[in-house]
């Protein structure tokens, strides 16, 4: 007799000699009866052909042998049940293989196929084998399928057909074939194998589990068919799919070996779910850290809105990354901005808040506001329903007062808008190939340390990364490219925005930037800017040139170094201040320093700057400005000046600037150097004893001529005689109608050559 052992079960009844108490004439299970006392059962001792064998005398219309040992059904184990018989005398009847199938509570489960295709005996003494194969999984070849419900069976045979007859059984055999059945299994194993049906509308997530368990470092094949996860699945072997998955929308699905975007896409048979699924189990499992695109392009047909896929998450500090690979935007209506314009309420008192905002729930946290007094790049970065308020990334600048607003809310590739706050947040070696078709990356509304390394943003059509609070503190982006959807258009006619910043600590390193509007707008402070080529020109005669970065808070600490700014300037403003004029207290412009950059403009106006303050509101001044080591360049047209004060607003106030350092700069193609302190030569031909010298005009920002700081005599003072003085000059400064001119007093009316170092401000 052959016993199998799988799992160290023994699986196969005991010989008809060792007793017939243990072999019943029902259905096998506890009190039935056997065939231990039944007047139509016999052994027989020496059959030629069996030995010793079992006679039996068919009597009832369906007579039945069940070994009553409880069988185990082990998902992913297929077993045989076999018997060799043969007729002896009377009428012959049928055969076929039989089972009773029961759950955990030894109750019958109903509706399984527990018969098998039944055999006509054929002449006396002529021996058959009759067989069944029985498992969980319905697959090709398996008889009995009996799904993940049943844990054991009373298996056995049923004689069928006319009574009276005569029939000997040499055995009822059972034996693991599951290496002979399936022999792939050695490598893998199939859900089908343990219960998953995959029809799309029965759980399988239970046969998962189990195919799980089962594994042992093998795959796991999910073949064709739908197969439905009813709740959140942990897989922890390697997965592999021929069929799909469906899944409720807050049912995290985590495969620890197979996490990458290929796995998920084959998973979901759809490349948008696919990264939906996969960003909410980055987000929702602790074993992930990097979500790895493996080079694969994601067609994305619909935004990924980070709060819709990942509902759980309100707050994440934990590091995550996607990697390697490319996201492009498919055309559809899902990328459409949505436009709407209400009428509210601004109170300077309450400097981020809009109020009494008229249809405030059709306006999306993440839209864009446009309207009189409002600054570049402010967003709605939270809304109250019921209390009819939104909440702003930054302040207005025009003051109180009820007006109309349009808010453009923008469709983003990813979307962290609604999340309350993530931190830690990466992307390294991604194309975002927005195609004309939507943006790129809205960040969340608090949070910090984004970063973007090696990526780049293929023709975003409104922005590439925005912020609409301070999630964007401490983002990094660095090594990245940049170009437009708007590189056919004028600059000036150009709208849309790289990146945009409203929180401190930006690092943004060795990036390229080309032909947007801006390639930067940034509100707060510590930013450091280096390395980067922007470049905004275009191919006009005397074509209008943008500001490349903006900069809107008044006192920001930024170095910007190092960069190439080809055909755009830095503007700094202070568009994002709830009082932007300056009434004593807080902070003017301050705190800038510009160093070692080469700026390049052709083909420009004449008027063209480079360096620009435009402020929002009178009585601001310069407090702190360093602008050193820089090369200055103008092709095919002069440029009047390397800086100027846009007045469009107000002026300047000339009397408080302070601490400004304008030096070591190279001008090539400028019509005036300017330096601060600068130096100018004067030369009086007619003897007097007041020198007044022409408005200088070399001083930054046309300032005044306030200090003085050296008078050197470079020829020798004379009379009209020609006789020598030997004496200082005192100064007035500041004179004239532009206040930039100087006068210098002598005791006696004289003559000669004076060097003057003088400077627009009061140095600290």
């Amino acid at each position: 007799m052959n016993i199998a052992i799988t799992d160290g079960l023994q699986l196969m009844p005991p010989a008809f000699r060792a007793g017939l108490s243990v072999w019943s004439s029902g259905d096998g299970t506890p009190g039935s009866a056997t065939w231990a006392s039944a007047s139509n059962a016999a052994i027989v001792p020496a059959d030629q052909d069996f030995g010793t064998c079992l006679e039996i005398i068919k009597t009832s219309t369906t007579t039945r042998i069940r070994f009553k040992g409880e069988t185990p059904m082990i998902p992913g184990v297929y077993l045989r049940i076999s018997a060799r018989l043969k007729a002896m005398a009377g009428a012959r009847p049928s055969v076929r293989i039989a089972g009773w199938a029961g759950d955990g509570q030894r109750n019958h489960v109903d509706g399984l196929p527990e018969t098998g295709q039944a055999v006509a005996l054929p002449g006396y003494g002529q021996i058959i084998e009759v067989s069944a194969i029985v498992g969980v999984g319905a697959r090709n070849g398996v008889d009995l399928s009996w799904g993940a419900q049943p844990v054991y069976g009373h298996f056995g045979l049923d004689l069928t057909g006319s009574n009276g007859g005569a029939v000997r059984i040499e055995s009822i055999r059972i034996e693991d074939v599951t290496s002979a059945f399936l022999p792939e299994l050695i490598d893998w194993v199939d859900v089908r194998d343990f219960g998953a049906v995959g029809n799309g509308v029965a759980d399988d997530r239970a046969a998962f589990l189990a195919a799980d368990s089962a594994s042992q470092g093998r795959e796991i094949l999910v073949p064709e068919g739908v197969f439905r996860i009813g709740s959140t699945l942990s897989i922890n072997a390697p997965i592999r799919f021929v069929g799909r998955l469906t899944a409720p929308t807050d049912a995290r699905i985590s495969f620890l070996q197979s996490f990458d975007f290929p796995t998920y896409a084959d998973a979901f048979a759809d490349e948008t779910l696919g990264l939906k699924k996969a960003i909410q189990a980055l987000l929702g499992f602790t074993d992930h850290v990097s979500l790895d695109l493996r080079g694969r392009r994601v067609d994305l047909t619909e935004p990924v809105v980070v709060s819709e896929v990942a509902p759980g998450v309100q707050n994440f500090f934990n590091r995550r990354n996607i990697i390697n690979g490319e996201i492009r935007l498919v055309e559809g209506p899902a990328w459409n901005t949505r436009i709407v314009t209400s009428q509210a309420t601004y109170d300077t008192a309450d400097s981020q808040t809009l109020s009494n905002v008229i249809n405030v729930a059709a306006i999306e946290v993440g839209s864009r506001i446009e309207g009189n007094g409002v600054g570049r790049e402010v967003y709605v970065s939270g809304r109250d329903v019921a209390q009819r308020t939104l909440t702003l990334s930054a302040p207005l600048h025009g003051g109180s007062g009820t007006r109309s607003y349009t808010f453009h809310r923008y469709r983003y590739a990813l979307d962290f808008s609604d999340v309350n706050q993530i931190q830690r947040f990466g992307f390294s070696g991604i194309v975002f190939n927005c195609d004309s078709i939507g943006s790129a990356v809205m960040l969340p509304g608090t949070g910090g340390l984004f970063s973007f390394r090696d990526c780049m943003f293929e023709a975003p059509k409104d922005r590439g990364i925005t912020s609409i609070g301070r999630g964007c503190q401490g983002l990094l982006v660095d090594q990245c490219d940049f170009r437009s959807s708007e590189t056919a258009l004028l600059a000036h006619e150009r709208k849309s925005i790289a990146i945009n910043v409203n929180a401190n600590d930006a690092k943004i390193r060795h990036n390229r930037f080309v032909r947007f509007a801006h390639f930067m707008v940034t509100y707060g402070g510590g930013h450091i800017i280096t390395g980067n080529h922007w470049f905004q020109g275009d191919a006009s005669e005397d074509g209008l040139r943008t500001a490349g970065l903006v900069l809107t808070q008044v006192n920001p600490m930024i170095t910007i170094s190092g960069n190439y700014v080809d055909n755009a300037s830095i503007e700094w403003t202070n568009e994002h201040s709830v009082d932007p004029a300056f009434v004593g207290g807080g902070h003017s412009f301050g705190g800038l320093t510009i160093s070692n950059n080469t700026f390049l403009c052709d083909k420009t106006v004449a008027w063209f700057s480079w360096l620009v303050i435009k402020p929002f509101g009178s009585g601001q001044f310069v407090h702190g400005m360093n602008v050193s080591g820089n090369v200055f360049k103008s092709l095919y047209t002069k440029v009047d000046r390397i800086e100027r004060v846009d007045t469009t607003h107000a002026d300047l106030d000339y009397t408080r600037m302070r601490n400004i350092r304008f030096s070591g700069n190279s001008l090539i193609g400028v019509k005036t150097y300017v330096e601060n302190p600068v130096t100018v030569t004067h030369t009086q031909n007619t003897a007097s004893r007041s020198w007044t010298l022409p408005a200088i005009e070399g001083l930054p920002f046309l300032g005044w001529a306030k200090v003085v700081q050296s008078v050197v005599l470079t020829a020798a003072l004379t009379q009209d005689s020609g006789a020598q003085v030997y004496e200082m000059p005192w100064l007035q400064t500041s004179l004239g109608a532009t206040k930039r001119q100087v006068r210098l007093n002598w005791g006696t009316a004289v003559k000669g050559r004076v060097s003057l170092q003088l400077r627009m401000d009061n140095p600290d």
